[in-house]
């Protein structure tokens, strides 16, 4: 066993009021989780956590830990200033229990639904309705699941192997269908699935589409959105002295990404100081322990093929930050990515009828995940815009129990099958039906 994790395993407290769980938006009992590990009984802390977080691999390395569970670790109060890493233990323990899983599907209940999207939250649906006895199928719009968690976040922070093995762990050996490459709301609609049986579906489209500055350049050819960046870097040809606009955590996915790509220097902007950092802080070390620069107070008014037009802002007595004309400047770059945020695309709603969206665009739901349609139901970004995996999961959770409710409540399809009775064909051929028989 790893002893850096049984260390870590070691100095928790075991606290009656765990903070830890409190501070972890899917309330994963850490100590308990904690105290099987440290007794010998790996498995049951598996269990335990897969049970709670079926994407708990890919959480033990993506969460946002110093802001949650680790942030508020009872040791942040002591001297020390040292929380328990439970980061480390989580990763341990879930990517070795996952290797024992070979579990096959649960007894059908004879109902259907359908999963649009395989990001962090259609993932969880469709794990948690396959336990519960539902046939899923999961539609994707691209040839591999994990939407932004394998398009969106570089390969270095979350590898597709991880990604790769909950397929085959969680999908294939629970018997969940994935259909790739098929976008809901072109060829196929919502309609389209209620016609042949879904009994529900759940919406879990992420937020593909990169929302622009809209200032003079955008288009140039020395320019990446971050979204567009992120799912294909080695796509783009944006020279060894690149500006990133956005100091958020996909800002610092582009930067860092762009310096593994062999860029000489990568620099983010941010049109106020450095309180607008949104990227976590783990990040933001490691962006600039690998040499990414920052410049504050600067608001891009401006892309050109030589750099980017920057204009000074100034933080006025009510905390917002005005530009200041007249401070134009250009600050020389071969390429420049715009990672400001991203919306949502819009053609399954526009071919959906009766789902009502926000002024965003994004969808209109319930606190249970109904939207105005009955039947439909939606989560993750196309609800809350964007969010990290584990609040995606736990709003997902929250879901499935309402998608669960909602189908046993329907009414039993007594509607007669017109070709239940038909002859069914041999297509084999006839060499093939010989070489069958021998």
């Amino acid at each position: 066993m790893a002893l850096h994790v049984m260390d870590e395993a070691n100095r928790c407290l075991g606290c009656k009021k765990p903070l830890c769980q409190e501070g972890c938006p899917i309330h994963t009992n850490i100590p308990e989780v904690i105290r099987l590990l440290k007794s010998g009984n790996l498995n049951a802390a598996g269990r335990m956590l897969f049970e709670n977080n079926p994407l708990t691999t890919v959480c033990s390395l993506v969460c946002n830990h110093e802001k949650q569970c680790e942030g508020h670790c009872i040791r942040n109060r002591m001297p020390s200033h040292d929380p328990v890493h439970f980061s480390i233990i989580e990763d341990y323990i879930s990517t070795t229990y996952a290797n024992q899983m070979v579990a096959g599907p649960a007894p059908k209940n004879g109902m259907k639904a359908a999963v649009v999207g395989s990001g962090p939250a259609g993932l969880t649906i469709a794990v948690l309705l396959a336990r519960w006895g539902y046939d899923i199928t999961i539609f994707e719009s691209q040839d591999k699941i994990g939407g932004v968690m394998r398009y969106g976040i570089p390969n270095y922070r979350l590898p597709d192997s991880v990604l790769d093995d909950f397929q085959y762990r969680h999908l294939e050996l629970k018997g969940i269908r994935v259909r790739p490459n098929t976008a809901i709301g072109r060829t196929l609609t919502i309609d389209d699935l209620f016609r042949d049986g879904y009994k529900s579906v759940f919406i879990g489209a992420g937020l593909w589409k990169a929302n622009a500055m809209h200032i003079k350049g955008e288009s140039l050819g020395n320019v990446a959105f971050g979204i567009d960046y992120l799912a294909n870097s080695k796509g783009f040809n944006l020279g060894d002295n690149i500006a990133v606009i956005g100091v958020g955590n996909s800002a610092m996915d582009c930067a860092r990404t762009a310096i593994r790509n062999g860029a000489r220097h990568v620099t983010c902007y941010a049109r106020r100081d450095e309180s607008c950092i949104s990227a976590s802080a783990y990040e933001v070390s490691y962006a600039k322990l690998e040499g990414v620069g920052f410049r504050f107070c600067k608001a891009p008014v401006e892309i050109r093929e030589e750099g980017l037009v920057c204009r000074d802002t100034v933080k006025t007595e009510d905390g917002s930050f005005v530009q200041v004309e007249g401070s134009e400047k250009l600050y020389p770059h071969t390429g420049v990515i715009v990672s400001v945020s991203q919306g949502s695309e819009s053609a399954l709603i526009e071919t959906t009828t009766g789902i009502d969206t926000n002024h965003k665009g994004l969808l209109t739901v319930g606190p249970d995940g109904r939207t105005t349609r009955p039947g439909v139901f939606a989560g993750g970004d196309a609800v809350k815009g964007a969010r990290t995996v584990v609040e995606a999961v736990a709003m997902a959770k929250e879901v499935a129990v309402a998608m669960d409710e909602y189908m046993k409540s329907l009414p039993a399809d007594t509607t007669p099958d017109p070709y239940a009775s038909l002859p069914v064909e041999d297509t084999l051929g006839p060499d093939a039906l010989a070489e069958q028989q021998r």
